[in-house]
């Protein structure tokens, strides 16, 4: 561990970013998936010509600016955090982790913001065509600055495209290709915005929802219904294929945290899917360590391997495995490790010591180590261990990480059957009736925050202790600066947050209770 870190600094720092994070998320998902679903109502206006689908598009355009507007200040925070408070993992990945944020920002940002002012303003200024395109454009803007961020959040998961510079002890990129479309990135994009979109049907469904319930407003309540349903089916399925891609990656470049998926400390070959389990009390195996095991489970024999790796009978490793190693399957105990990054930090300093003193000849043969594949291959990629001293501080929090992975699961298997079930009653014309069905379905909006909140805590809280995996544990990347002054700006931005939150729900109840306005005609 780095001599004399302020582990209160590093969980202050990390509780104030997580604060930040999940407050943005608030308004994100639901900015992907309206956008579009509003573009898709506005091509059907056009098409039609009938006023009763603007009124509908103008009413959710409205609240989609809402939310819009007010997610756009905590997002402008998030950025200037790594500039503040993770200021040793902005020199370190700089080169690489701002590249994507700055096209993010020159690209999509203004994308959005340039054609968002014709979607707001432009109605009979522009033509229908043209008022068309800016709405689309702007649903393409907001999914193209998700783009960019999750491309910067998929390298951190899996660091790709790049060369360490011992000079200046910098991660620089190589391959800009090789970052932008790695696996894990594209996986990352499409299960991200599609669990928006899952969102944002929810919040369509359940919002037309009260006004069945109300019997106000029903052409645009249930054509509302219509559309987010039918969006929100097909977004389930992308989401669920796209979770799979995701889950066989994890598996084989971030095996700890799939282990902490499901709560597995023991590895073994035909390994079973965990549907439900309850996680029992810390205990003491046969070699004294403590481990959590299941007090009940329900699981699916083999399943589990074949998820990871295709084989039914596949030997998937566990927490146990991961940390003491397994020389049958190849795998390196983390002391093993941390020895070998502390090699390839010394190394390190060695060279800065050559450099400091005029050793030029020294330097020269200790910088061509790192550019070495069998150093790269054998002590640089474990150079982040070289941070620790604990082979167990690599364990995530298990309980955190493999309850919110199943709430996940859970709940987007209940998002499917409410699509199901609310073009089913639609068709049958019996959709009125359903007084429960129609109440569920509004209570299902804050379930479905919940929902996309779980993911970010299994993504995040599963690779912990690394922001950049295998290379940069936590506690290395913190600024140096006074934990107070941490301490002070978490809670101004907790309460912030809290009145922007508060100050959203309180418009959008309030523009609901509305409804939507009434059409004056126009001559476009």
């Amino acid at each position: 561990m780095l001599e004399n870190v302020d582990l209160s600094l590093v969980n202050w720092s990390r509780g104030q970013f997580a604060l930040t994070a999940m407050y943005h998320w608030l308004f994100v998902p639901l900015t992907l998936g309206l956008s579009f679903i509003i573009a898709i109502m506005e091509t059907i206006y056009v098409r039609t010509g009938l006023e009763e689908w603007k009124r509908m598009v103008k009413f959710w355009m409205t609240l989609f600016g809402i939310n819009f507007a007010i997610g756009v200040a905590t997002g402008l925070i998030l950025e200037f955090e790594f500039g503040t408070n993770w200021s040793n993992y902005s020199w370190f990945v700089g080169d690489i982790f701002g590249a994507p944020l700055a096209i993010e920002g020159i690209m999509a940002f203004f994308l959005e913001s340039t054609f968002i002012a014709i979607m707001f303003f432009g109605w009979n200024k522009v033509s229908k065509r043209a008022h068309l395109v800016s709405t689309w454009l702007v649903a393409i803007g907001a999914n193209l600055s998700a783009l960019w961020i999750l491309v910067a959040n998929a390298w951190m998961q899996h660091p790709v495209g790049m060369q360490f510079n011992p000079e200046n002890a910098r991660n620089e990129m190589l391959n800009f290709w090789e970052v932008f479309l790695s696996p894990v990135a594209a996986d990352k994009f499409i299960h991200t915005i599609t669990s928006g979109f899952v969102l944002a049907s929810i919040f369509v469904i359940g919002i037309s929802s009260w006004y069945v319930l109300k019997h106000r407003e029903l052409f645009m309540a249930k054509r509302s219904i219509l559309i987010a349903s039918v969006f929100g089916l097909i977004s389930c399925a992308v989401l669920i294929l796209s979770g799979d891609s995701s889950t066989r990656h994890i598996a084989t470049i971030q095996p700890m945290k799939f282990a902490a998926l499901e709560g597995l400390y023991s590895g073994q070959e035909g390994a079973g899917l965990v549907t439900i389990g309850v996680l029992s009390k810390d205990r003491e195996d046969l070699s004294g360590k403590n481990i959590k095991d299941f007090s009940f489970r329900i699981e699916i024999p083999n399943l589990l391997s074949y998820m990871a790796y295709g084989d039914l009978n596949a030997f998937v490793p566990g927490i146990n495995d991961l940390v003491d190693g397994n020389p049958e399957y190849d795998l390196l105990p983390v002391k093993e490790k941390i020895e070998r990054g502390k090699v390839a930090r010394e190394s390190l300093s060695e060279m800065k010591e050559a450099r400091d003193a005029g050793d030029l000849v020294t330097f020269n043969a200790i910088k061509e180590k790192f550019y070495n594949e069998e150093f790269k291959n054998n002590y640089f990629r474990y150079f982040g261990y070289g941070f620790l001293n604990d082979p167990e501080s690599v364990i995530p929090n298990v309980p955190v990480t493999f309850y919110s992975f199943h709430l996940m699961v859970g709940l987007g298997f209940y998002f499917v059957l409410l699509f199901f079930l609310s073009l089913v009653f639609l068709f049958r014309n019996t959709l009125e009736k359903r007084t429960f069905f129609l109440r569920l379905a509004l209570f299902t909006i804050p379930l479905a925050y919940l929902a996309t909140m779980a993911g970010w805590v299994v993504s995040e809280m599963g690779r912990q202790p690394w922001v950049i995996q295998d290379l940069m544990p936590n506690i290395a990347a913190i600024s140096h600066i006074n934990t107070s002054t941490v301490q002070i700006t978490f809670w101004m931005f907790a309460a912030l947050f809290t009145i922007l939150i508060i100050a959203e729900i309180s418009i959008m109840v309030k523009q609901i209770g509305n409804g939507p306005k009434t059409e004056e005609k126009n001559h476009v």
